[in-house]
């Protein structure tokens, strides 16, 4: 396994058709904020996060996952990672250099072995974010990416040897075998969690609320205006956090939650939780039931081959 060098999530960039019907959902009902856009590009904000933008949209003929984002501690530990990658045969799309997005920094792109592009980037620019305040229902930040795998183990086993994830939890049942590994690069339970599906795609976006008021509130929101919820609201066991999940315009499952478990890293063991017990999925019992027809709702539109995500 690598040493750590990933610090958090910065972003999640999506390539989508009806550009803006996405681009009026995420900056309108969603409660992101539109702080950039050029030539079918546009680059939205948590108002509370001191990321540049958690969400960038392009104009595209067909809808895929661009890039997952994710930030480093230096420039330094960039060029390491860089270093480690290709001593370890992981193809580079970029060597690091000058991030050319707002905020700046100093970054690479690389695949990883599903063929996903991934970034990570340091120095860059901090955004002047505010307190989300009571009532407030909007996004704080970005919470965490799940990323549907055909092959679950060694898509897990790819991101722990190369980027230094490690595992937290993983769900499990006696009939269908492990489907979801959850895994972390802080104390933070999960940033990414990979799901067991039929192809390579985003299984979900999550977006991290003020407090559980606030995250009912914008739920409700969402309801309101007409956009099919998937499943919830609830609470899940591993993780412990908050969840209710919509399907966006184009169809990809994005989660607002709250309370995220924050682990004590020296003394954490992995759990395998058993899915198929309504209390593993929603410890509440106030989410619709899980089956396979919500499972198949966040399999999502296959992303066709390896594609290289244009620098803006």
């Amino acid at each position: 396994m690598s040493a750590r060098l990933l610090t958090h999530l910065r972003h999640v960039d999506l390539a989508v058709p009806d550009y803006d019907k996405q681009l009026d959902f995420y900056a309108g009902v969603w409660g992101l904020t539109k702080v950039a856009e050029d030539s079918g590009i546009s680059f939205l904000a948590a108002e509370g996060s001191p990321e540049q933008y958690v969400v960038r949209l392009r104009r595209a003929e067909e809808k895929r996952l661009d890039l997952v984002s994710y930030g480093a501690a230096s420039p330094a530990d960039v060029d390491t990672l860089a270093e480690q990658l290709l001593s370890g045969d992981v193809q580079l799309i970029s060597r690091p250099g000058k991030v050319d997005t707002p905020g700046g920094g100093y970054g690479f792109r690389f695949f990883d072995i599903d063929g996903r592009t991934i970034e990570v980037s340091a120095d860059v620019e901090v955004r002047r974010h505010r307190r989300i305040e009571e009532k407030e229902a909007i996004p704080v930040k970005l919470s965490h990416v799940v990323l549907n795998s055909p092959d679950l183990d060694r898509t897990r086993q790819w991101y722990e040897r190369h980027l230094g994830f490690l595992l937290s939890d993983t769900l499990s049942s006696p009939h269908m075998g492990e489907v979801m590994h959850f895994m972390r690069i802080s104390n933070q339970h999960h940033s990414m969690a990979l799901a067991k599906g039929p192809h390579t795609a985003l299984h979900h976006v999550s977006f991290e609320m003020r407090g559980l008021d606030e995250y009912m509130r914008g739920s409700g929101r969402v309801m309101r205006a007409g956009f099919k919820k998937i499943w919830g609201p609830g609470r899940h066991t591993a993780g412990d956090n908050t969840f209710t999940y919509f399907l966006d315009p184009h169809g990809n499952t994005v989660e607002y939650t709250t309370e995220l478990e924050e682990l004590d890293e020296d003394t954490w063991h992995p759990h395998v939780y058993d899915f198929s017990r309504p209390e593993v999925t929603d410890q509440w019992g106030t989410a619709n039931p899980m089956n396979e027809l919500v499972a198949k709702e966040s399999f999502n539109d296959p992303d066709r081959g390896v594609f290289i995500a244009p620098p803006v």
